[in-house]
C-alpha cells in the first residue's frame, strides 16, 4: 500500500494529512514500502543468512533448492541465529537506555550543582531496602548513589543472578535455573548470544533460542526495569493524569516543538526549559502566542505521564506531523526515528534536531547533549525552535482539528491503590473481580506501528474486542497512543465498548479500561502487576497460571522480538499480528508456538487478523480459567464475527 491508497490509517488525522500529503508529492514511509515490494520472501520466512563471507545463502522452503548453507546450516539453525541477533539488539537498545538513566541518577545523587535531583525519596528507600542496603541516617542523595552504583553493577556482572529478577515468581526462577536461562549480567548475556550466533559456533537451535531468552530476560528483568524503576525516582514517579493525544494538539499561533524517541533524560529538561519565562517571552517576541511542546512515539510517553504534555501522534505519524508545516522543531534521540525524516523536514521550514552521540540523522542541525549542562542545552535547543518560528509566516499549514482526551500514567503502585484505596492499597478487588467472574481476565497489547498493517487497525481493533469481553487491558507504546486516539483512554468514551461485567469494574473503581502504563520499557511495570496479582492469591503460583496474555498486533522493531521473549520467557502466551522471521524453518516454528510452553509456561501465537487473535487470548484465558476452577464468567458474550468480511457480511 501506498500513501496515496485509500484506508492506510483507522486514525481521522493521518487519514486527512495523508489527503494533503497526495496533493503534495511527498514521499512517505508507505510510498518506500510500495517501492519495496516485492520483499525478499527468504528473509521474511528467516531462512537467509549472511552471517560470514562464504555466504550469502538461502534455503529453500519448498524444498526443491539447497537444505543447507555452505557452512552446513540448515534453516533452523539460520532462522534461530538471524532470530537470537535480533533479540541481542532490542536487548541491548532497551537496557542502553537504562545505562543512560542510571547515569543520569549517580549525577543527580552526587553533584548538589546538577540540573537531575532525586525526585521520589520514598521510591528510593524502598529499593534501596529491597537490594539489601542499610538506609539508617541516609539522604535520599546518598541512597540514590549507592542504588546507582549498584544498577551499574547489573551490567557488567559476570555471575551471579540479576537483583530484579528476584522478583519472578519461585516457580519461574526454578524455571530460569533448571534451563540455564537465569540472567547473569545485562552486557554479557549480550555479548555471548553475539558470540553464539558467530558463524563456526553454536548450531543447536534450542540452545541458540536459550541464549536468546537468557539475553531478553536482561531486557525484561534488567535493564527495561532498571530504566523504569530509576526514571521514576528521577523523574517522579507517574500519576493518573489527563491530556489529549492527535495532531489537533498542534496550534498555528505558538510555537511547535516535537520530541522524538525514547530516552527521557533530555526530554525532560526540555519540558523546564519551554516553561522558563525566559523562552515564553522570547517566543511573544517572535510573534509567538506561546509554546507548545508535545510529543512522538515513547519520549511522548514519558513526558506525558509525568507532565500532561500532549501527544502529536506514534510512530507511523512522525512524517506526517511534519507535512503540516506547522512545526517548528522536531527533536530528536534514539529509536524509531526514521532516517526520512531530514530529507523530509527540508521540504519545509521546520528545524530537524538530532541530540545523541549514538545517532546522528541526515540532514538534522546536531546539538549534542550532555547531561552536566542538561537545563542550558534544553535551552539552546528550544531557542533554536523559537527563532526559527518567523520561517513559517506565509507558508501553507494543515493542522488536523482532531484531538482526543485521555487517562494516562499508571503504574503497579497507582493501580494498586486505585484498586484498594490509599490507606488500604491492594490488588484484592481485581483478584476477586476474575476469580468471580467478572472480569474474564487481563491483557497487555503493546507494540509498534508497522506499515504491513493499516495503521492503528490492529490496536485498536483487537482492544475493542477483548474489552466487549470484559477483559481487562494494559498498554504500552504505540499502541497505548493508538488506543487514546480512538477514545479508549478516556473513561466516558471507553466504557461503552466495554461488557457488562468490565464496566461495572471500571465505574465503581474509576479507572478507564485501558491502563496506559508508559513507554515500550515500561513494560517492565506488566511483570510486576502480575507478580503482585499471584502475590494477592487465589489465582495460581505462577504467571503461567494467571488467565492472562499479551499481543502486539503491528509489532515492527527488534526491541518487540526482544520483549516478546522475556515475555514468554516469563509465563506468558503472546499473540504477535505479524510472524516471527521463522516460518521457513518448521522445528523452530513448532518449538517457539508450542513445545517452548512446557519448558517455561508461555509460547507464541502468529496470527494478522486481530479479531482472530483476540479470540485467541479469549480461548487462552478461558483454559486457564478452568485449570483454577473458577467460577464461570458473568456475562458471557456471543461469539462475534471472526473476520473483516464476516462483520461486514453480518453488518
Amino acid at each position: 500500500m501506498s500513501s496515496k491508497d485509500k484506508n492506510i490509517s483507522i486514525d481521522p488525522a493521518s487519514e486527512q494529512m495523508l489527503r494533503s500529503e497526495a496533493t503534495q508529492d511527498l514521499e512517505l514511509t508507505w510510498d518506500r514500502y510500495q517501492a519495496m515490494q516485492p520483499q525478499c520472501g527468504y528473509g521474511q520466512l528467516g531462512v537467509c543468512c549472511k552471517i560470514c563471507a562464504m555466504g550469502p545463502c538461502r534455503i529453500d522452503p519448498f524444498g526443491n533448492g539447497p537444505q543447507k548453507g555452505v557452512c552446513g546450516a540448515t534453516a533452523d539453525i539460520i532462522a534461530a541465529r538471524n532470530l537470537a541477533r535480533m533479540i541481542a539488539a532490542g536487548t541491548a537498545a532497551h537496557s542502553d537506555h537504562g545505562r543512560d538513566t542510571v547515569h543520569a541518577l549517580l549525577s543527580a545523587a552526587s553533584d548538589p550543582n546538577s540540573d537531575y535531583k532525586v525526585t521520589d525519596g520514598k521510591k528510593v528507600r524502598a529499593l534501596a531496602q529491597e537490594w539489601g542496603v542499610d538506609i539508617q541516617g541516609k539522604s535520599k542523595e546518598e541512597l540514590a548513589k549507592e542504588v546507582a552504583e549498584m544498577s551499574f553493577a547489573e551490567f557488567g556482572q559476570q555471575h551471579g543472578e540479576l537483583k530484579f529478577a528476584q522478583r519472578a515468581p519461585e516457580e519461574q526462577k526454578n524455571r530460569w535455573r533448571e534451563n540455564g536461562v537465569m540472567p547473569r549480567g545485562i552486557d554479557r548475556e549480550v555479548v555471548e548470544l553475539m558470540h553464539r550466533t558467530t558463524m563456526g559456533v553454536d548450531s543447536d537451535f534450542k540452545s541458540i533460542i536459550g541464549q536468546g531468552i537468557r539475553a531478553s530476560l536482561a531486557d525484561g528483568w534488567g535493564g527495561s526495569m532498571i530504566a523504569t524503576e530509576l526514571s521514576d525516582i528521577l523523574f517522579g514517579r507517574p500519576n493518573p493524569i489527563k491530556s489529549t493525544v492527535n495532531l489537533g494538539i498542534l496550534k498555528a499561533d505558538e510555537v511547535n516543538i516535537l520530541v522524538h524517541g525514547h530516552e527521557p533524560t533530555l526530554s525532560e529538561m526540555l519540558v523546564a526549559a519551554t516553561q522558563d519565562p525566559e523562552m515564553i517571552k522570547l517566543a511573544k517576541s517572535k510573534g509567538a502566542e506561546g509554546i507548545t511542546l508535545a510529543g512522538i512515539c515513547c519520549t511522548a510517553n514519558e513526558i506525558l505521564m509525568r507532565h500532561g504534555v500532549p501527544i502529536a501522534g506514534n510512530f507511523l505519524q512522525q512524517e506526517l506531523a511534519l507535512a503540516t508545516g506547522a512545526v517548528d522543531a522536531m527533536i530528536v534521540d534514539v529509536q524509531c526515528v526514521m532516517p526520512a525524516l531530514g530529507e523530509l523536514a527540508k521540504r519545509f521550514h521546520t528545524k530537524l534536531i538530532s541530540t545523541s552521540p549514538k545517532a546522528k540523522v541526515p540532514f538534522a542541525n546536531h546539538i549534542e547533549f550532555d547531561e552536566s549542562k542538561a537545563l542550558d542545552i534544553a535551552k539552546q535547543i528550544i531557542r533554536e525552535a523559537i527563532e526559527n518560528f518567523p520561517n513559517r509566516k506565509g507558508k501553507s499549514t494543515c493542522i488536523p482539528d482532531i484531538r482526543e482526551n485521555m487517562v494516562a500514567g499508571f503504574t503497579a503502585e497507582s493501580v494498586f491503590e486505585f484498586l484498594g484505596g490509599h490507606y488500604r492499597p491492594s490488588y484484592r478487588p481485581l483478584n476477586e473481580g476474575i476469580i468471580t467472574g467478572r472480569l474474564r481476565g487481563a491483557a497487555a497489547i503493546v507494540g509498534c506501528n508497522n506499515p504491513r498493517i493499516t495503521h492503528d487497525y490492529g490496536h485498536v481493533t483487537m482492544t475493542k474486542e477483548l474489552l466487549a469481553n470484559d477483559v481487562l487491558v494494559v498498554t504500552t507504546g504505540c499502541t497505548a497512543i493508538a488506543d487514546a486516539k480512538a477514545g479508549l483512554l478516556n473513561s466516558g468514551e471507553a466504557l461503552k465498548y466495554c461488557g457488562k461485567g468490565l464496566k461495572e469494574i471500571c465505574e465503581a473503581v474509576g479507572i478507564p479500561p485501558v491502563l496506559h502504563l508508559g513507554a515500550c520499557v515500561d513494560i517492565s511495570r506488566v511483570l510486576t502487576i502480575l507478580c503482585n496479582i499471584l502475590d494477592q492469591g487465589g489465582l495460581g503460583v505462577g504467571i503461567s497460571d494467571l488467565p492472562a496474555a499479551g499481543a502486539a498486533p503491528e509489532w515492527m522493531s527488534e526491541k518487540a522480538v526482544a520483549i516478546g521473549f522475556y515475555v514468554v520467557a516469563s509465563g506468558v502466551y503472546t499473540v504477535l499480528g505479524q510472524a516471527l522471521p521463522v516460518e521457513g524453518a518448521k522445528e523452530l516454528t513448532q518449538y517457539l508456538c508450542e513445545d517452548i510452553e512446557d519448558v517455561y509456561g508461555g509460547k507464541f501465537a502468529f496470527e494478522p487478523d486481530p479479531i482472530e487473535g483476540a479470540h485467541l487470548i479469549l480461548d487462552h484465558i478461558d483454559r486457564k480459567r478452568s485449570d483454577l476452577k473458577l467460577s464461570p464468567v458473568l456475562y458471557p458474550v456471543p461469539y462475534a464475527p471472526k473476520t473483516v468480511a464476516e462483520a461486514a457480511a453480518a453488518s
